[in-house]
């Protein structure tokens, strides 16, 4: 019998497929890239057109003699790396150094891992794309020349082991932006007045909005005061009630970056970990009497498509299982952000009918809540929208207007399927206009405005997409990259710089403006598609980006002075020589090194300080990790004093007892956990008073 090689680049896809294709085929693994450029030279040619000079990658030798042994004993080969960019690429080079002709259909591509979708691929291969090759070369030779030419610089004029990337440095530049932005904020007071009132049913709160028509914006504690006295004998009237029918329409299937973000907002999956576990549920898990198998869609995708089949197979489940009331007349089209390939689908379950409890006891706990979001978010997308009504009652009292909102489901539509996180608007009681509401009590509340937060991953992620930097299935190794360079740190979730990420982005602020400039990375990405779509010579881009950089490499050596980092000094003293140790950055984050290398070489862990002190003997608690890697919070006497506590402290003590209270889960409120008194973390700007001294006092109260 006939024999058909088929290779793919990871071995676990390999197995899923060899089982499904049957005996006529053999499937091979690649294991990812087979030739690259060299890591030892530059590996471009600029006088020859950019021609890159690749190598066969290191440790690759023994699997490319076996993929050439197995192409000799096989009638047929068929390329099936990953339908994007690298995929190709990776097809390309293959074909390459197997020799096969040019001009042979042996490219094959399947966006699921499915016994009819690869049956329908190797049943249709198809000539290698070589603009989505050139694509690829174009964005690698772009990467070289600033990965090699400018990296060098930042070693010689700052420090060993820096590096500069066409996408990572604008990263940088972001949360560089971010921090001062933060630092520059100056904070604003303001006034928000609450009336409870009591209808003849229940009660209900009204914000202050306006006096006539002026809308207030109260700014200290005297107009606050002012309109409480004028208040005190106002009567409370319901004056205008409006509804109206709101629709929440579904949001899209997911692409890849839209996972990344919920993910990490909804199961707190750092995005590398996104991109890990989706891409175990691609490329095939065990499913018991059926195999190897499956269980979503190519997880790297920038389009919202759904095929007809797969909108079929949702339709029908719905109907089903919901009733006929939750399929819309027609399935819904969701339209592509920029440029996003439309020959590629969303991230979806590839059978509707395996559902996440079906295959839960298959799955681990991450592999099943992500394979669980991705259903939801799917059959969520293929429902009816959910029907609220919508309420506004404006009350008046005297000049004053208060206004209420609330709103009631009347259909749940997909929220049946696919709930989501923000707070539910308050069911107002049934009221009528001209109605006397009683005044229960009065509440002001002093509040201060905040400067706009750090970036998490998720945020990050976000707005690199918005601004159309990069692509998503690169964005997990640029967040870890920009760590590992010790140009930002993480903190709790957000990305915080370093004074080395300051450095760095003065510097290329300065002298290479072009490479974090966001708008020309941006508009760089899209030439980038361009010659993917067989627009421009991928040639062409390279050269124009080149000549200007080049200008401005030489600019630099010559005028750039090496700059000393300032190294912060702990409070630690070496054991072996008694030098204050100093903290220094590494490429596992922070550690304490002796000033005196090389003649001292004593380096130890560094811990965070948390501000709060030890309850037992006094020291300082600080941020450890346990073997697992799982954060707890210890005394810094440890081992002489085994304090610890999962509980991350705050640097306030309890009003009450003295104790170090701890935040809660997801949020500024912080609770002691001796005595269990809860506090606001903003009224407790003054310490050593309780909440209760330091609330606003209700009006109208004895």
């Amino acid at each position: 019998m006939a024999k058909v090689l088929v290779i793919v680049e990871s071995p676990a896809k390999a197995r899923a497929i060899g089982k499904m294709l049957g005996r006529k085929y053999i499937v091979k693994a690649s294991l990812g890239h087979v030739r690259d450029l060299p890591k030892s030279q530059f590996g471009i040619d600029v006088d020859e057109g950019f021609s890159p000079k690749y190598i066969t990658i290191r440790g690759k030798g023994d699997i490319i003699k076996d993929l050439r042994d197995a192409a000799r004993k096989t009638d047929k080969v068929l390329l099936g790396p990953d339908p994007d960019r690298e995929g190709e690429a990776i097809a390309w080079h293959l074909q390459q150094i197997l020799n096969l002709p040019g001009n042979s259909p042996c490219r094959i591509e399947f966006h699921e891992i499915t016994k009819t979708a690869l049956e329908q691929a190797v049943k249709q291969p198809h000539l290698i794309n070589q603009d989505r090759v050139n694509s690829q070369q174009a964005r690698r030779v772009l990467d070289r020349v600033v990965g090699y030419k400018l990296s060098p610089l930042l070693w010689h004029k700052i420090r060993r082991g820096l590096s500069a990337g066409r996408v990572q440095s604008v990263a940088v530049r972001l949360i560089c932006d971010r921090e001062q932005e933060i630092r520059e904020f100056q904070s604003r007071e303001y006034w928000i007045i609450t009336a409870l009132l009591q209808s003849k049913r229940k009660t209900l709160e009204a914000k202050l909005l306006s006096r006539g028509k002026v809308k207030l914006e109260l700014e200290n504690e005297d107009a606050v005061n002012r309109i409480l006295s004028d208040l005190e004998g106002a009567s409370f009237v319901v004056a205008k009630i409006a509804s109206r029918e709101r629709k929440r329409r579904p949001l899209p299937p997911f692409t890849t970056s839209t996972l990344q973000q919920e993910a990490g907002r909804l199961l707190n999956y750092p995005v590398r970990k996104t991109m890990q576990i989706a891409q175990q549920l691609y490329e095939g898990l065990d499913m018991g009497k059926e195999g190897a198998v499956g269980l979503i869609t190519y997880m790297r995708t920038d389009s919202p498509r759904i095929s007809e089949s797969a909108q079929s197979s949702a339709r029908n489940f719905i109907e089903e299982t919901y009733g006929p009331d939750y399929v819309p007349p027609t399935p819904p089209v969701f339209k592509s952000a920029g440029r996003a390939q439309e020959a590629h689908e969303a991230i979806r379950p590839t059978s509707t009918e395996r559902l996440p409890d079906q295959v839960k006891q298959l799955l681990s706990r991450d592999q099943y809540r992500l394979y669980k979001l991705i259903w939801e978010r799917f059959i969520a997308s293929q429902m009816n929208p959910a029907i609220m009504n919508a309420t506004t009652v404006d009350i008046q009292a005297g000049e004053y207007l208060f206004r209420a909102s609330g709103s009631v489901v009347r259909f749940p539509g997909f929220l049946r399927v696919y709930k989501e996180t923000e707070e539910a608007e308050p069911v107002l009681p049934e009221l009528h206009e001209g109605e006397a509401l009683t005044k229960e009590n009065i509440l002001p509340k002093q509040h201060f405005t905040q400067p706009p937060p750090r970036y998490t991953e998720v945020a990050l992620v976000k707005m690199l997409e918005e601004k159309g930097i990069g692509r998503p299935s690169t964005y997990a190794t640029i967040i870890d990259t920009i760590q590992t360079r010790g140009y930002v740190i993480k903190k709790e979730k957000n990305l915080i710089p370093t004074d080395l990420g300051f450095i760095v982005v003065d510097m290329l602020k300065d002298y290479f403006p072009q490479i974090v400039d966001v708008e020309f990375t941006a508009s760089m990405e899209e030439r980038l598609d361009a010659v993917e779509e067989g627009g421009v010579a991928w040639q062409k881009i390279v050269e124009e980006f080149y000549q200007p950089f080049e200008a401005n490499l030489e600019h630099a050596e010559q005028v750039i002075e090496n700059i000393s980092l300032v190294e912060e000094q702990s409070e630690e003293q070496c054991p072996k020589c008694g030098r204050y140790l100093t903290i220094k950055q590494g490429r596992y984050g922070k550690f304490l090194a002796c000033p005196g290398f090389p003649d001292c070489r004593h380096t130890q862990r560094y811990y965070e300080r948390t501000g709060a002190t030890c309850p037992l003997c006094g020291g300082m608690i600080v941020e450890r990790k346990s073997h697992r890697g799982k954060r707890f919070f210890g005394c810094s006497n440890y081992p002489d004093c085994g304090f610890t506590t999962w509980n991350e402290p705050s640097a306030y003590a309890c009003p009450v007892c003295g104790h170090f209270l701890v935040y809660t889960k997801g949020g500024s409120k912080l609770h002691c956990p001796t005595c269990d008194q809860k506090y606001e973390e903003e009224d407790l700007k003054e310490l050593g008073r309780p909440k209760e001294d330091i609330s606003p006092k209700p009006i109208g109260v004895n």
